[in-house]
């Protein structure tokens, strides 16, 4: 568990927080003493069950239905953060999808549907998020920093993917698009990085782990010899928005068990 009230006073929203990692990120922010926005798209009941989860343990929090890939939706969203929390503190982008298809047969609609969400929706979150520190200004009591953002990537940001071209593409996308936010509105205290998960136990890829033999086939690609929990990129995001890491900017934490190792090659290729 995260330490008590390591984000007490902060204001957060998070992106596609009705499952997954979202959801965990969610929880563990209000655990910490963080206000929060649990952001959804459909899944409605679920998002009302992490808000009680929040409520529950003494932490407050709020959904609110928005499509990032959509512009007024994100508007909106921020719109009802300022009115649910006073304002935002901290945004951790995380709301994602897949359409696989080999290449040859991905559709434009497939293309842009996880271009719009995982990569445009993102950059949509994230530009509305900055210009909402700015208008807040800095507040030494509730953080050294104006801002923080934590995108919520994947090691396909340097993984290669086949049969996920699109997937892929706007990870890597979304790599340099946070270290660019990164360099440009540092010098505002303004503090932009990302997590970027391996493989997590989450419904978005069941069939990787549900059964025996795809749980042993998976774990030849991990040396740690274990799935990853959404509570292990929930954990390292509630430092990643805390004070504790004030000096981290443009950096991307990698929580893979060892993926990006190169597990093949233990045995010396």
């Amino acid at each position: 568990m995260p330490a008590p009230l390591l984000l007490a006073n902060q204001r957060a929203v998070v992106t596609g927080a009705s499952s997954g990692i979202g959801a965990a990120v969610a929880r563990e922010f209000g655990a910490a003493g963080a206000s929060v926005i649990v952001n959804y798209r459909s899944q409605a009941g679920e998002a009302d069950r992490v808000v009680k989860d929040i409520a529950d343990h003494g932490g407050s929090a709020f959904a609110v239905p928005a499509d990032i890939s959509k512009p007024q939706d994100c508007e909106r969203l921020f719109e009802q953060a300022v009115q649910q929390l006073g304002g935002v503190d901290i945004l951790v982008a995380n709301a994602g999808i897949q359409r696989d298809a080999p290449i040859a047969d991905m559709t434009l609609e497939q293309w842009r549907a996880v271009i719009d969400v995982n990569l445009t929706g993102q950059f949509l979150c994230a530009q509305h998020a900055v210009r909402r520190f700015r208008s807040q200004g800095l507040d030494a009591k509730r953080s050294r920093a104006l801002g923080r953002i934590v995108f919520i990537n994947s090691v396909h940001q340097r993984i290669p993917w086949a049969g996920h071209a699109n997937y892929a593409a706007a990870k890597g996308g979304l790599k340099l698009l946070m270290e660019t936010m990164a360099q440009e509105v540092a010098p505002e205290k303004i503090r932009v990085n990302a997590i970027a998960p391996g493989a997590i136990r989450t419904a978005i890829n069941k069939a990787a782990w549900e059964t025996e033999d795809a749980q042993r086939s998976l774990l030849e690609h991990i040396p740690y010899g274990r799935i990853g929990e959404p509570e292990d990129v929930a954990q390292a995001a509630v430092w990643l928005a805390s004070d504790l890491s004030d000096y981290v900017v443009g950096a991307t934490l990698f929580i893979d068990g060892g993926m990006l190792l190169y597990p093949a090659f233990r045995e010396g290729g």
